[in-house]
């Protein structure tokens, strides 16, 4: 299978291009790199600096005639889409529309598109959210992806299958400081260095705000498994398990045997207080689940950034 696959050089989409490899998929990645790190490519893919808005990558798609086009390029953060909102829609809704215009014409056969689900569904004031959960953005990031979505459905009819992943809070190595699981790289780099952290929270909610933590290798196992069959499929990639950003801290200091001081601080622009997904239909439509525990998790994300600072 062919496969071409958006933002590969990136945090989430270099451990897909990993999980396409090692089943022995063709690996063609797209990035721009303005996030993405050249270094996080694998062995093994052929690798195009493009952006998704441009006709070039348009080319590229009718060129290479891919069986499958995985799109995890995105502008990821909930703070910058709040500042900017008109470049928030650019990357994420019309770099989609460009890439399924692609698609249409070059006869792909389906259409992988990484979403959210820990933005999208906003506040679930306590519940684990299922798929059948009405979407309530709460910022532009949720909003442009969830537009994205609906032109997925839109423009994929008659012409090609598709399957949305709603991520929760992606953590792993690789991780950059930015997007809705940033927090893990940010207090991995403060433990390493020693340096006090914050921990965005509402009054109301004295261990931080509540989050659903799945590690990248097993949303790159989804990722795999989502790009079989030609069924049309929406469904979250999480755990379930409700986490707050205290509990976090206290888990990673506890790997890391080291310690830092925190501070509470005022919510941004864009936070939620809870947000837990329902991973029930992955298992069932998908056949996955998560396999990774937070603790090894945490483990083997801290010990990434403690390679990293050693050089």
């Amino acid at each position: 299978m062919r496969v071409i696959l958006t933002g590969g050089a990136g945090f989430i989409g270099s451990h897909v291009a990993e999980a396409y490899l090692e089943e022995g998929h063709e690996v063609i990645v797209v990035d721009n790199l303005s996030t993405g790190r050249a270094e996080n490519l694998p062995s093994g893919v052929r690798f195009y600096l493009l952006d998704i808005n441009s006709n070039e990558v348009r080319k590229l798609v009718k060129l290479e005639k891919p069986d499958i086009i995985n799109h995890q390029a995105a502008q990821i953060s909930v703070p910058l889409s709040v500042q900017d909102p008109s470049f928030d829609a650019r990357v994420n809704i019309l770099g989609t529309i460009n890439l399924l215009e692609a698609a249409a014409e070059a006869g792909v056969k389906r259409f992988v598109f990484a979403s959210t689900g820990g933005a999208i569904y906003g506040d679930t004031s306590g519940r684990m959210a299922s798929e059948e959960l009405a979407p309530n953005p709460e910022s532009p990031y949720a909003q442009s992806k969830l537009g994205a979505e609906g032109y997925i459905r839109l423009l994929s009819k008659g012409r090609f299958s598709f399957a949305i992943l709603r991520y929760s809070n992606v953590y792993g190595p690789r991780q950059i400081p930015h997007g809705e699981a940033g927090v893990v790289a940010i207090f991995s780099i403060a433990l390493l260095g020693g340096k006090p952290v914050r921990i965005y929270t509402y009054p109301e909610m004295e261990r931080g705000m509540i989050r659903d933590y799945v590690y990248v290798k097993d949303v790159a196992r989804a990722n795999v498994l989502a790009s079989q069959g030609d069924d049309d499929v929406l469904v979250n990639i999480s755990t379930g398990k409700p986490t707050s950003t205290l509990d976090l801290l206290e888990k990673l200091m506890e790997v890391s045997g080291l310690r830092v001081d925190y501070e509470m601080a005022p919510p941004r622009p864009g936070d939620i207080r809870y947000s837990v997904l329902s991973p029930e239909r992955a298992r069932e439509v998908l056949g996955w689940r998560p396999l990774t525990s937070l603790e090894k998790g945490l483990r083997c994300t801290f010990e990434f950034f403690r390679a990293e600072s050693r050089g």
